[in-house]
């Protein structure tokens, strides 16, 4: 029977918990501000999680989605990161960073710089609020010189971050930011080789992204990826899909798969049970040997270790309880 607190070897890392903390906006100031640090010390101090992944970091200005982000823009984000770095790394805990372009849902939904994979709004619920009763402004479709100046911006953000002494990255392919975009059939038609009607052209960039951090970064660090894998919507990603994504990224040089929302964000409408990706995630596991972390409404170690031992996933997000009490993850492992 597996346990939460077995370990588990992911790239070149051996975790001390099948515990993830998942990437969370926080907001706490603009930038990389002290209360930040402090966060995430006092959860990485407690010595139970495995696995850290930090708050999704702009790789541009204009893929910035939120006001208060975490820059990995500008190689003189350095120094402010290796700070990060510090305050993650303590007591045995692994630390990623998440890097991320905003693509169509950037800082200001409005903003006429925007790019996406084609001319049409973002399906989150929550960026289409922001329209309100505006005409939202349409992003531009990305060119092939924009794609290749995305996929240079990544390989970049990785690289600082592992000079900064992170253990690896994460790309961000989810919650309808620009790379779940192009996953997305209901965001992407596109026709060229990064067609939204094929799974082999809606995973292209994020192949051809992940080929490019891994060469750049060499064996010696942790490269993930984070996929929306389904959109819960009529017309979107669905779960079928998933084992051919899997596969492409699982050959393209990832070391983690992480399973999370498409078009509808982190939330899976109408799903109330504990993992609500667990479906997703199993499929996913089934298509590789790389490990697969699962998210969405995990709060016990009953739930936890019914995943594992269920062969759902490898690893366990815990995210909006440790996001609320920093020894969650210790007082679950007492259970």
């Amino acid at each position: 029977m597996m346990k939460i607190t077995d370990t588990i070897k992911v790239g070149p890392y051996t975790l001390q918990s099948r515990i993830v903390m998942p990437p969370m906006a926080t907001g706490f100031g603009r930038g990389l501000v002290d209360k930040t640090l402090a966060y995430y010390k006092d959860r990485a101090a407690t010595g139970a999680i495995g696995m850290i992944i930090t708050e999704h970091s702009y790789i541009s200005e204009v893929g910035r989605a939120e006001a208060e982000q975490v820059s990995v823009a500008r190689d003189s984000d350095i120094e402010a990161l290796k700070k990060l770095a510090a305050a993650v790394q303590v007591n045995g805990t692994v630390g990623l960073v998440q890097i991320n372009h905003g693509g169509s849902a950037n800082e200001a939904a409005l903003d006429a710089q925007a790019i996406a994979p084609s001319a049409v709004p973002n399906r989150r619920p929550d960026i289409v609020r922001r329209y309100k009763d505006k005409t939202p402004v349409l992003p531009h479709e990305m060119t092939q010189d924009d794609i290749n100046t995305v996929k240079d911006q990544f390989v970049a953000a990785a690289l600082r971050i592992k000079a900064a002494g992170f253990a690896g990255v994460e790309i961000h392919s989810a919650h309808s930011y620009l790379l779940s975009e192009f996953y997305s059939p209901l965001m992407n038609h596109r026709t060229d080789a990064y067609t939204g009607a094929a799974i082999e052209g809606r995973t292209q960039l994020q192949t051809e992204i992940l080929e490019a951090v891994r060469k750049a970064v060499g064996g010696d660090f942790i490269v993930s990826i984070r996929l929306g894998a389904v959109d819960d919507m009529p017309g979107g990603a669905v779960i079928d899909d998933v084992g051919a994504a899997a596969r492409r990224f699982e050959a393209a040089g990832a070391d983690l798969l992480s399973i999370s929302g498409g078009a509808n964000g982190f939330t899976r409408p109408g799903n109330t049970q504990e993992g609500w990706y667990r479906d997703v995630s199993h499929a996913a596991k089934e298509a590789v040997s790389i490990p697969v972390l699962v998210t969405g409404g995990i709060k016990t170690r009953a739930a936890a270790e019914d995943i594992l031992n269920a062969g759902d996933a490898d690893l366990i997000g815990i995210g909006r309880m440790l996001l609320a009490k920093a020894n969650y993850a210790a007082d679950l492992i007492n259970e």
